[in-house]
């Protein structure tokens, strides 16, 4: 497994973070953003989708679960899983054609972890409570991640 850790003092350096990630995703990508709420999940992922497509309003699709935004060759799928009961929920969001294809930034991943491809990338978020500094740690399997990251970190 390879790791790599990092820190942001303020929200906008965590979002700046993230649109250098931006740059290096493609289609078939999983990106599972993990961390508690406030830790920064919804920071990262407009980071992510405003460096992807500029001036694109980004809210967390905490009440429709799911958004997709339309990139050249391929669909970015943002999920938000924090209210689901039941993995079948996932069928009904289309995480089947997401997976197969478009690329997938999820938050609260952990209830579709048996679903998703071992070469995901996951970003765990951990917010100071005192300040806005975040470390964000990044964790992939495999030289995949390691290879197209080495340009972004």
């Amino acid at each position: 497994m390879w790791r790599h850790e990092l820190t942001a003092a303020t929200a906008e350096q965590t979002q700046g973070f993230a649109a250098k990630l931006a740059g290096v995703i493609r289609k078939g990508d999983v990106l599972c953003l993990q961390g508690t709420l406030g830790s920064g999940k919804t920071t990262f992922s407009q980071g992510i989708i405003q460096a992807l497509l500029p001036g694109e309003e980004v809210t967390s699709p905490t009440f429709n679960l799911v958004k997709t935004y339309p990139l050249p060759g391929f669909d970015l799928w943002h999920f938000d899983l924090y209210r689901l009961d039941r993995r079948e929920q996932l069928w009904e969001l289309g995480i089947e054609e997401a997976l197969m294809e478009g690329a997938l930034l999820i938050e609260w991943p952990e209830i579709a972890a048996s679903l998703l491809p071992a070469s995901r990338l996951t970003v765990k978020l951990e917010a100071d409570a005192a300040t806005e500094k975040r470390t964000i740690r990044l964790e992939a399997e495999g030289g995949l991640w390691n290879e197209r990251l080495k340009g972004v970190l």
